[in-house]
């Protein structure tokens, strides 16, 4: 117990310490990963305090008599290969060193081609589809075209089971849009119904890809962008626009931001990976304008206020009194009707009394005239914006908004004053790493420390630290054969897997300085001491390992966002575990070679 003791203590404080960052994380990503970072760091102080008082008092009580230790056919097996593989590395040491530092760089290059992207997205087994229409249009139009959209979907796609939609704003206005924009929910049928693409089921991707053309040739006009609800949702949370990417375009003049949008949106649709590219409120309206002339107004002593009364009244009305019924007032409330309103030349025969107590028409002092003009005109940060709304398929979000930044800067030639900004989740993932390239460097440094108090001595607290590059080499590795991109998710992967990579090295240095302490050579200690540990580090990795296969290969509801962290785990345990074995017992005899040995000790007290 006293030999594990510090190494054992040291080894799990160094865990415990590296799920720190996750606890730095803010906002959705922090919702996400800190429960799994506080539950863990519980976990292993509770171990702790078991392992270090329990386990053995119960050794005391119930491992009495001989206690024979032999090694099962596994861990002989594994010896077995294992030693001649530990020989050959210390032969070649200069070998293995070179290819470990090759296998790194290569690693390098292999994350720059990786992508990365916010959190992964998930498959919530629907689709919320943003129908746009422009916004000129009534309700009754809107709402004809909204069930041609449905109906159509309900009898080109099996996939489809039912649909339903919201259009415009409730009366609670919690999600205000124009009648011009629909929400349409698509629910699907079992996948066994589904039609079949080289003998599977085809995919969601396709899907939209089939959608978005059907519905473009009956219902021309008509922008689409195909998302999920809560994703869509989550979107408009972190951005307030409903896609996975929002480029906004700032300035004062709204002609000027609505050029410039308009070529931006040209660049945009022409990059691969973009599927839906739609302005998010962008277009002209007609309207009436009702124009006050001055010369008549001055001739009849006529105010502007006359004019807004009686325009007020006839179009929007006026309330004049109350009726009461019982308990109840309701408000009388005049103005003309809907079909005299529609009408201008019955407008112009609207009539202005004068202060001399004559009459006029409204025709005869002021112009009626039928203007486009911008429906709505979005701020934010107390400037006019225009946003356009781009979701990706097949693509991560680093690698297009990178490429789009390049070319729109390159195509583009903005006024002074004027803006592009790439915000949703390319601009949270931004953040996020930003957050974590202060945070991790912090505990890393604060892991030093510790390591460096567990073994008192600089150049091994180094060669611990080996394992870091070791096992985000494997971890890089595994999410390219997988095909995943960096994220979030894959990150905390990094920061779980650091942890286990410095106490596999930790556990077979400090065997090594015991060794030593005994009188041992380092030749000696070395090939000894990486035998004896191969067991323990296997077993540590194995554990590690295996714990996170299932949600390597889940495919069930969230299995997305598991599926990258697992990943990195897995391949990181193993590249470490494996270079552990055989860099580190090198690099030992290597460093501590050129050292004399130390004397033996207090033989007799250990005898």
């Amino acid at each position: 117990a006293k030999e594990v003791a510090s190494p054992m203590f040291f080894g799990v404080i160094i865990i415990t310490v590296v799920y720190f960052p996750i606890l730095a994380l803010t906002g959705i990503e922090g919702k996400m990963f800190k429960p799994m970072a506080i539950t863990v760091i519980f976990a292993l102080v509770g171990a702790l305090a078991l392992a270090l008082t329990l386990m053995p008092a119960l050794c005391s009580y119930l491992l009495g008599g001989n206690i024979k230790e032999e090694d099962s056919f596994l861990v002989k097996l594994a010896k077995k290969l294992y030693a001649p593989l530990l020989n050959f590395s210390l032969r070649a040491r200069w070998l293995v060193t070179a290819i470990a530092v090759a296998l790194f760089a290569l690693s390098v290059f292999v994350f720059s081609r990786l992508g990365a992207e916010f959190v992964p997205q998930l498959d919530e087994g629907s689709f919320a589809t943003h129908m746009i229409r422009t916004t000129s249009i009534g309700i009754d139009a809107s709402v004809d075209m909204q069930k041609r959209g449905e109906k159509l979907l309900l009898e080109k796609f099996p996939e489809v089971a039912y649909t339903f939609s919201r259009l415009g704003t409730a009366e609670i206005a919690s999600d205000p849009m124009g009648v011009n924009v629909a929400d349409t929910y698509i629910m699907f049928t079992p996948l066994d119904k589904w039609r079949k693409v080289d003998g599977k089921p085809i995919s969601k991707e396709a899907l939209a890809a089939l959608m978005t053309e059907e519905l473009g040739k009956h219902l021309p006009g008509e922008g689409h962008l195909f998302s999920q609800p809560i994703e869509m949702r989550f979107n408009e949370i972190l951005e307030g626009t409903r896609a996975d990417i929002a480029v906004k375009v700032f300035g004062e003049d709204f002609a000027v931001i609505e050029k410039i949008a308009s070529e931006a949106r040209e660049i945009l649709e022409k990059i691969p990976g973009a599927a839906d590219v739609e302005f998010d409120a962008l277009g002209k309206s007609p309207l009436l304008e009702i124009v006050p002339k001055r010369e008549a107004m001055s001739k009849y002593n006529l105010h502007a206020a006359e004019l807004n009364s009686v325009v007020h009244t006839a179009l929007a009305g006026e309330e004049v009194g109350k009726l009461i019924e019982g308990n109840r007032r309701f408000d009388i409330v005049i103005r003309l009707k809907e079909e005299l309103r529609e009408n201008v030349e019955e407008l112009k025969r609207l009539p202005v009394r004068l202060d001399d107590g004559g009459l006029l028409t409204l025709g005869q002092v002021a112009d009626f005239r039928v203007v486009e003009q911008v429906a709505a005109i979005a701020r934010e940060y107390s400037q006019r914006r225009a946003a356009i709304m781009v979701n990706l398929r097949g693509r991560d979000v680093e690698s297009y908004v990178l490429e789009a930044q390049k070319k729109v800067a390159e195509q583009i030639k903005l006024p002074e004053g004027y803006t592009i900004e790439f915000g949703g989740q390319f601009k949270n993932l931004q953040e996020a790493r930003k957050r974590l390239m202060v945070v991790v460097p912090v505990a890393l440094g604060l892991i030093f420390v510790l390591v460096f108090m567990a073994l008192g001595s600089l150049r091994q607290t180094l060669l611990v630290y080996t394992g870091i590059p070791l096992a985000v080499t494997g971890g890089i590795f595994a999410l390219w054969l997988r095909d995943l991109p960096f994220s979030i998710s894959a990150g905390v992967g990094f920061i779980a897997l650091s942890g286990v990579a410095v106490l596999n090295g930790l556990m077979m240095i400090s065997y090594f300085n015991l060794l030593r302490e005994k009188g041992r050579d380092v030749p000696t200690t070395v090939r000894e001491g990486a035998m004896t540990r191969l067991r323990p580090v296997l077993m540590t990795a194995l554990v590690a390992a295996l714990g996170f296969v299932p949600m390597a290969i889940a495919s069930g509801a969230g299995a997305e966002v598991q599926r990258p962290l697992a990943t990195v785990v897995i391949g990181g345990i193993l590249s470490s575990t494996f270079l552990t074995l055989v860099l580190l017992p090198t690099l030992y005899e290597w460093i501590e070679g050129k050292r004399k040995p130390k004397t033996e000790t207090n033989e007799a007290a250990i005898t």
